[in-house]
Parts: C-alpha cells; structure tokens; sequence
C-alpha cells in the first residue's frame, strides 16, 4: 500500500517561504512521477507543479511559476515544493500526489496516491 506522508505546513507573513516535504512509501518511488496540487476553501482542487521520476523535467501553472520549485530525491523517497514569495492567494492544502506513470502530468486522474495535506495559511 503506498502512503505519501506530508510535513511543512504553517503559518507564514506574505513575502514569505515554506519547505513542504512528501516521504512516499510502499511502491519503487524512482520510477514514477510526482506532483503537488492545492485546495483553497470553497475552490475545486488545481494543479500547482510536477516533476517527471528522474527530476529532469518540471512544469508549473503562471500562479507559481517562478516563485515555486518542486524537486525530489530518490535515495530519500521524497519530493519537495519550495514556496518563495508566498502572497496571501496562496493559502490552501496543499497535497503531494503520486502518479502512475514516469513523466510529469497536469492531470489529477493519473494521480491514485495522496498525502494528507498540511494546511499553508499565508497573512497580509
């Protein structure tokens, strides 16, 4: 059974950074890729970034681009999202999401493993 295990969250000033870190366990985590969405109250669930399995490819919506970066290491078994220049709008829980496939997607549906997500709450 895969279980993808969260930490990071908080409460930070606008301007500000947060780590989120994603330990993923039960499956070969170098072979497939991850991604990272997020849920503000009241809002349907939307993609924030993914990676492809080796790191070598990353994507990002305009909202985050830039200002976050997502990167994994495989000895470890665990993907990271860096959040710089965090801004009010970005408050939400943010969910790290394992893909069934190698390569990096904007597509929820090929996601079948999720954290529990730690809430980010980002003041003005």
């Amino acid at each position: 059974q895969v279980q993808l295990v969260e930490s990071g969250g908080g409460l930070v000033q606008a301007g500000g950074a947060l780590r989120l870190s994603c330990l993923v366990s039960g499956r070969t985590f170098s072979r497939y890729a991850m991604g990272w969405f997020r849920q503000a109250p009241g809002k349907e669930r939307e993609f924030v970034a993914t990676i492809n399995w080796s790191g070598g490819f990353t994507y990002y919506p305009d909202s985050v681009q830039g200002r976050f970066t997502i990167s994994r290491d495989n000895a470890k078994n665990t993907v990271y999202l860096q959040m710089n220049s965090l801004q009010p709008e970005d408050t939400a829980v943010y969910y790290c999401a394992n893909s069934t496939g190698s390569s990096g997607s904007i597509n929820r549906g090929v996601y079948d493993s999720w954290g529990q997500g730690p809430q980010v709450t980002v003041s003005s």
